[in-house]
């Protein structure tokens, strides 16, 4: 009897175990310290709906402000999962750490647009004038110069002209010291003086001319096994908002009032319209993007010399192909391939 007892007991304490580890929350560790002016917000998004309550993830949001410190704490164990940015993982991956999978993304690229004279209706019309970059080399650099090439454009032909932050390059085409530039859509949306300008290529057909995913939202290979669930039930949430919102964009301008107070609400209204085709509806891993970002990045000066990595080193499709096979595949936008 006594024996019986014990084990009984034995049940009750491990049973209470389980259950107390199931009730611990789900740290996703994100690098924006506020609802950021990108598709990012999807998070913040699904966290203010209810989207992750609903699958069941008690989820907990760690706000840090860069990528190191989002690995940082990763690595630390102070999140189960961390938005960083493609380049870090890869490097990471290349250099031994072969724990780190990359499960889904809530905002695969930089919202960039090439803006420029009206005197340059089309990027066919480059050729001969001048184009601001931060510096020969940088990320907008090589981004603009694959835009431009992919647009036909013999970029020998272009004047590169190095001018910094991306304010100092749209204050000098404003100035007419550069005919074009590359920047984001928030700094376009911020110039006060648009006369004479106009967007050449906008944010949609910028990242299909270069479609480099900037950041991925990564686990350990432990959190994909002892927390399955949860990072399954994080991925159907991200992708059920993420439908939501490029369904009806309102959703996410109405959220985003209340969330920044200190934009305007024409601002918001601009970026709804420009993120219609931006939302991850599908999870925002594709293999064949994916693949061109890691080509991409290899030719950068980082990775000189760096061991290249395979795509299943880095990437684990499991999460969004099991949402996908509930939810079904969106044809809004976000393309699957494997």
């Amino acid at each position: 009897m006594k024996l019986t007892k014990n084990i009984a007991l034995a049940s009750t304490i491990a049973l209470l175990a389980a259950g107390a580890a199931q009730a611990e929350p789900f740290r996703m560790i994100v690098t924006d310290l506020e609802p950021p002016l990108v598709p990012n917000s999807i998070i913040d998004f699904a966290v203010a709906g209810g989207y992750f309550t609903a699958e069941g993830v008690d989820l907990e949001l760690v706000r840090v402000e860069q990528t190191p410190s989002a690995l940082a704490a990763i690595q630390a164990g102070e999140g189960e999962m961390a938005n960083i940015s493609v380049d870090s993982l890869l490097q990471l991956v290349a250099n031994g750490a072969d724990d780190l999978r990359a499960v889904l993304t809530p905002n695969k690229a930089l919202p960039y647009q090439i803006i420029g004279k009206d005197s340059i209706a089309t990027l066919a019309d480059m050729e001969g004038h001048s184009f601001g970059v931060g510096r020969v080399g940088s990320l907008d650099y090589s981004l603009s110069l694959n835009v431009l090439s992919t647009g036909g454009v013999d970029t020998d032909k272009v004047e590169i002209v190095a001018l910094g932050q991306p304010a100092v390059r749209a204050q000098a085409l404003s100035a007419g010291q550069v005919d074009a530039t590359t920047v984001s859509l928030g700094i376009w949306l911020s110039l006060p003086e648009k006369d004479g300008l106009h967007i050449i290529t906008n944010v949609d057909d910028f990242y299909a001319a270069a479609p480099v995913v900037n950041k991925v939202n990564i686990v350990t290979l432990a959190t994909l096994q002892n927390r399955q669930a949860e990072v399954d039930g994080i991925t159907r949430a991200v992708i059920r908002a993420s439908r939501d919102v490029a369904e009806n964009s309102q959703l996410w301008v109405d959220f985003m009032t209340t969330a920044r107070p200190d934009v305007s609400a024409e601002t918001l209204d601009a970026l709804a319209a420009a993120f219609t085709q931006s939302w991850s509806v599908n999870g925002g891993l594709s293999a064949d993007e994916l693949n061109f970002t890691a080509e991409w990045a290899y030719k950068g000066e980082e990775f000189v010399g760096v061991r290249p990595v395979t795509l299943n080193e880095w990437v684990d499709f499991g999460p969004i192909d099991r949402a996908l096979e509930s939810l079904g595949t969106s044809d809004i936008s976000d393309a699957v391939t494997r």
